[in-house]
């Protein structure tokens, strides 16, 4: 049923009432009477929204109308009357995923360039050398426009150079294509909020979210977009900012193609473009010793560059500069100013940086478990996305190439990345897997012992279907408890951090914070060995957090929970993207989006209906 009103007047009335607290939101901590009167302006007649989840969605209906300019709009009372389940998952669909959508191109690069993150006086888009065709287009664009620089990246750049661009810090350039009018960027979609890039391993997990909406041409061009990466900037890359070009993201291009290919059969020139890739980057990303590659045969994160990280807010690293601007006998600020310009280099503050850069090149920023010790680390995580590699490349081998496959000029055999696969399974089960425990922890390769860090990384092998069925079983009946909360599972034990000094920073990959891409891991992970009932609760303690988090404030979806308290105010580094909006939330959060429909696809019917009356889950399972 639709009403006719006065828009700006009922906006006006409706948050005078029941917006208590001035934060331009309805949400459970105000302390209106949570009751409104809505009258048709046409007919008269008057109409009752009660509850903060309904008058929020009110809210929300009069702010989109609001932004279509009109005196006068309808306002359709189912849509403020919708199951909370329904109304979140639409929204993900039909809006979300658009306003996540961004293209380096004419239609969008203003978009792009218009962000917080970019310091110079004059926006600059770097672009590869070897990318000519996008070198002419933005050179067009900059000569036609004049509001932005274009600086082309030499095609074989040092780390010497890139660290030279922090004074001058810009976005990197992705793939475009060319119809018969014009050119367009391949478009790909942002995490959100201040996140206005393509970051690594989000993408993944967007991608999953993608396909289980149909977006099947937006999925594939993240995969353009990861294989325009690898060609044009050696990797993966954090993100594609200047400052990341030292730094890769966790491994999983093959997993976004092997979702794409299990969606939609795929067109086998097309597969074998990407699987050439997915072979390169395997190669020369990962399996350099020395590099990220180890003396036991197992991988590493090992991002290049030196120094502080160019990301960080202003005295993000205070405590760890400190007992070193004492040692030079140095105001805090001015060592760190000569340090920066590298008129002072201590081997052992250089060091810690390799170790904070690699924890970033993880994409766990940051966690204890990774703090001063990530590049002496064998992680669970990253073998596990490479034995995953390895088994997927043998898949696409044998399925779609008749078990050879030729990559410049060298023929591959799937069975040979079988073996590859049952070597690292090995190598993990002799220096990962602890028997005792139930547990893989990570191995410390650089003083030769386990680093026993209860992290939700061990749920990974289950993930990459490395893990027997009997490692399965004592991961899920011995670990899997320490782990869970009422919302889902926390990125480490209570146990692991019980330790550590109160007074340092909260980590937000440790507990008590709650993560999409653990929760998504875990899932497929339960899913891979027949865990289907322990894999339905799991799901429905995520859902119903996201669920009643959106129920009670307005329809937030943010970045990650505090699962202690199962909310979005998160008090740790870095505050929370995805909670800062006036009226409506219009994007939600990328990783988090997708697990919400991903988890839908996996919940059986009787605990959407639970979800959808809100009930706790500590009451069902």
């Amino acid at each position: 049923m639709k009403i006719v009103v006065e828009i700006d007047a009922v906006f006006e009335q409706l948050l005078q009432q029941e917006d208590t607290d001035k934060d331009k939101k309805i949400t459970k901590d105000d302390r209106g009477p949570k009751r409104f009167v809505l009258n048709d302006s046409k007919t008269k007649e008057q109409f009752v929204i009660e509850g903060t989840y309904h008058l929020s969605n009110l809210l929300q209906e009069l702010a989109e109308l609001r932004g279509q300019g009109n005196t006068f709009g309808e306002i359709n009372l189912d849509l403020i009357q919708e199951q909370p389940v329904n109304r979140i998952s639409r929204k993900i669909q039909t809006s979300y995923w658009e306003e996540l959508t961004r293209c380096i191109d004419r239609k969008g690069l203003q978009q792009i360039l218009a962000d917080e993150k970019t310091s110079n006086a004059v926006p600059t888009l770097y672009v590869s050398a070897k990318d000519t065709q996008g070198v002419a287009y933005f050179l067009a664009l900059e000569k036609e426009w004049g509001n932005f620089k274009v600086a082309i990246l030499p095609e074989n750049y040092t780390q010497d150079y890139v660290e030279t661009l922090n004074t001058k810090p810009g976005l990197l350039a992705l793939a475009t294509s060319q119809d018969e009018e014009e050119i367009n960027g391949v478009p790909f979609v942002v995490p959100g909020g201040r996140f206005n890039e393509m970051y690594g391993w989000d993408s993944y997990f967007i991608g999953l979210g993608l396909l289980e909406d149909d977006k099947l041409d937006l999925a594939k061009a993240i995969a353009t977009n990861f294989k325009y990466q690898i060609e044009h900037y050696g990797k993966i890359l954090n993100a594609n900012r200047s400052y990341y070009l030292t730094r890769t993201q966790p491994p999983l291009y093959s997993s976004l193609l092997r979702a794409i290919v299990d969606y939609e059969k795929p067109d086998v020139a097309w597969l074998a473009s990407h699987l050439e890739t997915v072979i390169e980057e395997y190669h020369s990303v990962w399996m350099v010793m020395g590099e990220r590659l180890t003396p036991t045969g197992l991988s590493r994160y090992k991002a290049d560059g030196i120094g502080m990280p160019f990301e960080v807010e202003p005295g993000h690293f205070d405590e760890v500069l400190e007992p070193f601007a004492k040692k030079y006998g140095l105001p805090l600020r001015e060592f760190e100013q000569k340090y920066l310009e590298r008129s002072i280099v201590d081997a052992d503050l250089d060091e810690y940086f390799v170790h904070d850069r690699s924890m970033r090149e993880s994409g766990h920023d940051t966690t204890n478990r990774l703090i001063n010790s990530c590049a002496n680390l064998n992680s669970v995580d990253i073998n596990s996305f490479l034995y995953k590699y390895e088994t997927d490349i043998a898949y696409f081998i044998a399925t779609y190439f008749d078990c050879t496959f030729v990559s410049q000029n060298k023929t591959y055999a799937a069975q040979e990345w079988l073996d590859k696969a049952k070597t690292r399974k090995a190598l993990i089960d002799k220096y990962c897997w602890n028997e005792t425990e139930g547990m893989y922890f990570d191995y410390d390769f650089v003083h030769q012992k386990s680093f026993p860090f209860e992290a939700a990384t061990t749920f990974f092998p289950l993930w990459a279907g490395l893990c027997s069925q009997e490692q399965a079983v004592k991961l899920v009946e011995k670990a899997l408890s320490k782990f869970v909360m009422t919302g889902g599972i926390a990125g480490s034990t209570a146990e692991s951090v019980a330790n550590v000094n109160p007074d340092a920073p909260q980590r937000q990959w440790d507990y008590p914070f709650g993560w999409a891409p653990h929760q998504m891991l875990l899932w497929e992970g339960l899913k891979n060995y027949g865990f289907e009932s322990k894999l339905q609760e799991m799901v429905y303690r995520w859902l119903w957090l996201i669920t009643i988090n959106a129920v009670e404030y307005n329809g937030t979806i943010p970045e990650k929970f505090d699962l202690e308290i199962s909310s979005h105010k998160v008090f740790a580094e870095y505050g929370n993207v995805g909670t800062e909006f006036d009226y409506i939330a219009k994007e939600g959060f990328g990783w988090v989006n997708a697990s919400y429909q991903c988890g839908l696809t996996l919940l059986k019917p009787k605990w959407k209906d639970h979800l959808n009356q809100l009930i706790h889950p500590d009451e069902l399972f």
